[in-house]
């Protein structure tokens, strides 16, 4: 039974969820902003809501891709070279906005939030978070076994992957960030880097996915 849900290539998926997860997009920013402004116990709030954020969106792009992908090939590529323009497009996009978006990370308002709000506003990120949206359409079905079945179930599984290790990257990424508070929020350059940084990763992966819809096409 197993043998159906987890994919053959899950070691390389690992390795190219990992490579995203790290990447600083919107949701490891908004964590290390939260940490910024209210410590590590609200950036690990927030981290919870995330990750359960984008497991809700793996398990809707799971239903409506999953079934899709299985019956016709030329989506799956379709889906590739869609993801792939869009990767690239939000790591250029990421370059180019730095400044503001390191601007919005140290202004996160007087008030913390509360336990709920921490969590429900981790929640809106993940589930809206543009880079999973793509990852999980486009990045994710590449490892999937198309012909041996259950291309759905395999989808969530992975997706759930992905979340675990999403809740274990970013949770680190707010608990360093709520240690050096004072370092990060005294020079906004270092927060720029961050996320320079993170667009030039998305733009290489947005062109291995290109590359791979190119090679599998």
């Amino acid at each position: 039974m197993l043998s159906g849900v987890i994919p053959t290539r899950l070691p390389e998926y690992l390795v190219a969820a990992m490579i995203i997860i790290i990447a600083p997009g919107p949701s490891v920013l908004f964590v290390i902003a939260r940490a910024v402004s209210w410590g590590r116990k609200i950036s690990i709030l927030t981290v919870a809501g995330n990750v359960t954020g984008s497991f809700v969106l793996s398990t809707l792009v799971a239903l409506g891709v999953g079934p899709i992908l299985q019956k016709w090939h030329i989506t799956y590529i379709a889906v590739q070279w869609a993801g792939g323009l869009y990767l690239i497009y939000l790591g250029i996009d990421a370059i180019r906005k730095r400044a503001l978006h390191a601007a919005d990370m140290t202004n996160q308002g007087p008030v913390a939030p509360t336990v709920r709000q921490s969590i429900r506003d981790g929640f809106w990120v993940g589930v809206l978070n543009p880079k999973a949206i793509v990852f999980f359409a486009a990045v994710l079905p590449q490892f999937v076994d198309i012909d041996g079945g259950h291309v759905t179930t395999q989808l969530i599984f992975l997706g759930l992957v992905f979340c675990v290790l999403a809740f274990i990257s970013d949770g680190s990424w707010g608990l360093l960030a709520g240690t050096a508070r004072a370092w990060l929020a005294t020079d906004n350059k270092r927060l720029e880097r961050l996320r320079a940084a993170g667009g030039t990763i998305m733009i290489i992966l947005g062109l291995a996915v290109l590359f791979s819809a190119v090679v599998t096409g």
